[in-house]
């Protein structure tokens, strides 16, 4: 990864400097790499003073899940609501939630900036991703392990990001699954084909080793858990520091 300041100008019109040590060569590109730490590994009885902590980081990602879609319950849009007066930054919302249409305008109201939803969740991926853009916020969709890129290769060009999850959802601290690698590739591919400026976003497993593995696929958005919230709040600003370099 270059050693140099790079733009990041993913939100608004305006291109903000970013940290020396965040720009990465992606076929013939410098791109911003961004870290996205995910508040589901953050201390829930701290959470102001937790995100506090990650104001280093580019984007916080809120892993949203409803114990149906996925085994495990989290946070609904009252605690993005609350957060959101504590962070300048993007507030990334995984909805792990089914059916995720009648929850995205709770979510947007919140504060959401980006919305990402799994297609097995719509089951009208296309109004989906209508609604998330009309509500004024950038759409995402998920790739689960199993789930391959044929379900929205019909979609891609009107996403503003894909998530591939690099382990089963549902819970934090898992390990990385290798052959998620090969599809961070062939949505690299994909999406520089269309010429769009698409985010391409990694979330399970990632540590300083796999991030690096992550970024030559050609992911450009990282998220991490407990590689982020580990050690406590003193640590994280290494934490995030180790991740980009």
């Amino acid at each position: 990864m270059g050693e140099f300041v790079a733009l990041s100008c993913r939100f608004g019109s305006e291109c903000t400097a970013v940290a020396a040590g965040t720009a990465a060569w992606i076929g013939s590109s410098v791109v911003t790499v961004l870290i996205a730490p995910s508040i589901l590994n953050a201390d829930f009885s701290h959470l102001a003073d937790e995100i506090a902590a990650v104001a280093g980081a580019d984007w916080l990602h809120v892993d949203v899940m409803d114990n149906h879609f996925v085994p495990n319950l989290t946070i609904g849009p009252m605690v993005v609501k609350a957060l959101r007066a504590h962070s300048t930054q993007p507030f990334d919302c995984h909805l792990m939630v089914s059916p995720v249409d009648p929850l995205v305008p709770a979510f947007a109201d919140a504060g959401a900036d980006v919305i990402s939803f799994h297609p097995e969740a719509g089951p009208h991926v296309h109004r989906t991703v209508q609604l998330i853009k009309s509500l004024g916020k950038k759409a995402g969709c998920v790739l689960n392990p199993a789930t391959p890129l044929a379900a929205i290769e019909n979609v891609l060009g009107d996403l503003d990001l894909v998530l591939v999850m690099s382990v089963n959802p549902g819970f934090g601290g898992q390990a990385f699954i290798e052959s998620q690698l090969a599809k961070i590739a062939a949505l690299r591919k994909a999406i520089d084909a269309l010429g769009k400026p698409i985010d391409l976003e990694v979330d399970g497993g990632v540590n300083a080793e796999t991030a690096r593995r992550c970024i030559k696929a050609g992911a450009d958005v990282l998220v991490a858990g407990t590689a982020v919230f580990s050690g406590g709040p003193a640590k994280y600003a290494a934490n995030i520091k180790a991740l980009r370099t």
